[in-house]
This record gives C-alpha cells, structure tokens and sequence, in this order.
C-alpha cells in the first residue's frame, strides 16, 4: 500500500493509541492471529464486518462462510472495501488484501472459495469490528 493517498491516515503513535497491541501488530505490523482465537469466527447473525481502524465497511455477513481454517471467511467484499498486494513473505507469494480506506493489513485471499465467486477472503478478526443490524 505504499504510494497510494489513503483516506485515513494516522502516524505510528498515534495508530499505537488507536489500537490494542493485538490489533496493531497485525493491522499495522502484518501479524496473524491464532487460528480460532477471535470470537468473530462464530459470529451469524446480519451485519456488516468493518475495519477496526477507521470504521470503514468490509464484508456483509451473508457473505461469511464457515471455511474450517479458524478465521473469518467471506467470498464477496463490499465494493472498493478492499486492496490487494502481493506478499512474499514466508517463501511463497499470497495475495494480501488491506483495508482500501486507511491501509490497514487484514488478511489473505486465496483462489479456494465456494460458488459463485470461488474465493477465500481468510480476515484476521480482530481487524475487524461487527456492527448487528
């Protein structure tokens, strides 16, 4: 993401601040949480998943799936919610998507997903906040 003007933008300080230690060493940091760890992987009811750093709307829960992998899974973000890049880390080349708003990592995409779309957006879960209809 870096180049690209954000929306929100925020010096290291401040997103320190602005976010739990957890959520600032994989929003900001490129972190994973433990698989199975957050309480959003159970998470059913309607709603819409948003960044936990600047609020912006993510996923809408009929596009949750349960994947088996111990992180929220959706199929379909929300329009021009998301960005990807290329990570390269840990010998392999995955795609990372960011929030498109302020930047934030929030997880993986990968090409194994159910109809129609046939993605996996595996989202780390305390990137994300819930908001219930």
């Amino acid at each position: 993401m870096q180049g690209k003007a954000l929306d929100v933008t925020h010096t290291d300080e401040e997103w320190r601040r602005l976010l739990t230690p957890e959520q600032y060493r994989i929003m900001r940091a490129y972190g994973t949480e433990a698989p199975g760890s957050c309480a959003l992987n159970h998470e059913k009811r309607p709603g819409i998943f948003v960044c936990a750093g600047c609020g912006q709307p993510l996923f809408a829960s009929k596009k949750k799936f349960e994947s088996g992998t111990g992180w929220p899974s959706f199929n379909d973000p929300l329009g021009g919610a998301i960005e990807n890049t290329v990570d390269r880390s840990h010998g392999m080349a995955r795609t990372e998507v960011h929030c498109s708003r302020c930047g934030s990592h929030l997880g993986h995409v990968f090409p194994d997903g159910p109809p129609p779309t046939h993605l996996r957006y595996c989202i780390n879960g305390v990137a994300m906040n819930f908001l219930p209809e």
